[in-house]
């Protein structure tokens, strides 16, 4: 390790030489096209780093695609000349269709890929893929938003990619920070199920990929990066922003439709500890009464706003009845697949049928309370009129709860496997059903280097190696 350090500031951080230990268990993909100017630094430099600061053996794969410069002979040399290092030609472009080609080809555990311009400061590929090996996460993202990054670059690629992960945020609900940072790795056994249901071959397959796996409920971690722009790539930004809002608006209606099948993606029971047994509880039961109250409520102020905008316009009856309608129908489609874990659009019609029934059973109730109401008193106040509705939606509520789980959604009142995952498969046309993903389990080194060498505390860099002040 380095000692030299100006006085005042702490050394640089800098991992301890690590050995190799057994088999490859990383694999570091680099997708390039027309790069013969920047590969062969960029392969040695990893190279030198992995060797100096890796624990276990490894490997880097060339992702040649469709490149018409002299990238596949410099491929070909380094590949000679490194023994680590492999290459692969794709006759057709597409960084995504590189990297789902060679992921899907390959034999190491953990696969990773990183740009040919290093614009990441490479300390961060071992806390990248240690929770990956580590079986704590499924997978792993470098992420240039993060708050303790340290990224230069200029505004116009700054305020795009904030304001293109605001759009991811907005539109699919994602919860992680960067989506296109090209620093990322997976679980192998994630790929094989994970890359079938990724439809695009270019820049949003990053994106697709993490929407889909956290819509999964994977585990997606994600490390703070140094990163520093290249004022020499090529990426075409307008081209490139434009595929990405295509793809975020097939992606975004797929999600709607419920047609993709992400219940292949499910861990096993009690992976989640959610899923948990509970004492004298029926299992699912805890987790589907939490998940009807926050529906109920939020369908009961529904409910009584349109009664409200109803009232203005009818007689009371009336109203309710347009009023439970409405928000029943919403009601049922929010239960089918927050509450129960129903997915996809199979069955989705009768259940909405069966839902109409209760519906009625709840419009028996507060059609009653309401006529014994005017009954009792002339004109009630409308504060009263409120206020019997909820009392009577209230006993609605748990008769819908009980009907809910024993008529309408009978096949998941004790065998719900949790958020992200569903009981009922729904294929899509042309795939083949996965098994559930097995549990993760820590992958093994033979010389126990990784337990020496994965987590230490790293000291703050000195002022000469912050990116934000590059010499």
């Amino acid at each position: 390790m380095r000692t030299d350090s100006s006085p005042g500031t702490l050394p640089a951080r800098e991992h301890l030489p690590a050995t190799d230990a057994g088999t490859p268990v990383l694999d570091v993909v680099i997708p390039v096209y027309n790069e013969e100017k920047d590969l062969q630094p960029c392969v040695r430099r990893l190279h030198d780093h992995l060797k100096r600061t890796f624990p276990y053996a490894f490997r880097i794969t060339v992702a040649d695609n469709a490149s018409t410069d002299t990238t596949p002979q410099v491929a070909a040399r380094l590949e000679q000349e490194i023994p680590e290092v492999s290459n692969f030609r794709l006759e057709q472009k597409g960084r995504g269709r590189a990297l789902a080609t060679v992921w899907s080809a390959s034999d190491a555990p953990i696969l990773a890929y990183m740009d040919v311009d290093l614009s990441t400061d490479l300390n961060a590929l071992l806390p990248l893929v240690a929770p990956l090996i580590s079986g704590h996460s499924d997978l792993a993202i470098g992420s240039r938003l993060a708050r303790s990054s340290r990224v230069v670059r200029g505004p116009k690629r700054e305020f795009i990619s904030r304001t293109y992960n605001l759009i991811l945020r907005g539109s699919l609900q994602a919860r992680f920070s960067d989506a296109q940072c090209g620093f990322k790795a997976i679980r192998r056994d994630v790929a094989q199920v994970l890359l079938p249901l990724v439809e695009d071959t270019g820049w949003f397959f990053d994106t697709e990929m993490l929407v889909l796996a956290e819509r999964a409920g994977l585990r997606i971690h994600e490390v703070p990066v140094d990163w520093v722009d290249d004022p020499d790539s090529t990426v075409h930004i307008v081209k490139t922003a434009t595929d990405d809002l295509k793809g975020v608006w097939r992606v975004g209606k797929a999600l709607a439709t419920g047609s993709l099948s992400l219940d292949r993606l499910a861990r096993p029971f009690g992976d989640d500890p959610r899923d948990r047994d509970i004492q004298d509880v029926p299992k699912g039961l805890a987790r589907q009464l939490v998940g009807f109250v926050a529906v109920g409520v939020l369908s009961t102020l529904f409910y009584l706003l349109l009664y409200s905008l109803f009232r203005q316009f009818s007689g009371s009856q009336v109203a309710n009845a347009c009023a439970l309608l409405v928000s029943a129908v919403a009601n049922t489609a929010a239960n089918r697949r927050l509450t129960f874990g129903v997915r996809g659009r199979g069955g989705a019609v009768r259940h909405q049928a069966q839902g109409l029934v209760v519906f009625g059973i709840g419009l028996v109730l507060t059609s009653g309370s309401l006529a014994a109401l005017n009954a009792a008193g002339s004109s009630p106040a409308h504060s009263t009129e409120l206020a019997v509705l909820i009392a009577a939606n209230l006993a609605a509520t748990v008769l819908r709860f009980l009907l809910f789980r024993a008529w309408v959604f009978p096949d998941h009142g004790d065998s719900d496997p949790g958020p992200g995952s569903g009981s009922v498969s729904t294929v899509v046309a042309g795939h083949t059903p996965y098994p559930p993903l097995p549990h993760r389990q820590p992958y093994e080194a033979g010389d126990g280097a990784w337990r020496d060498a994965t987590m230490r505390l790293q000291p703050v860099r000195p002022h000469d190696t912050d990116p934000r002040n590059p010499r």
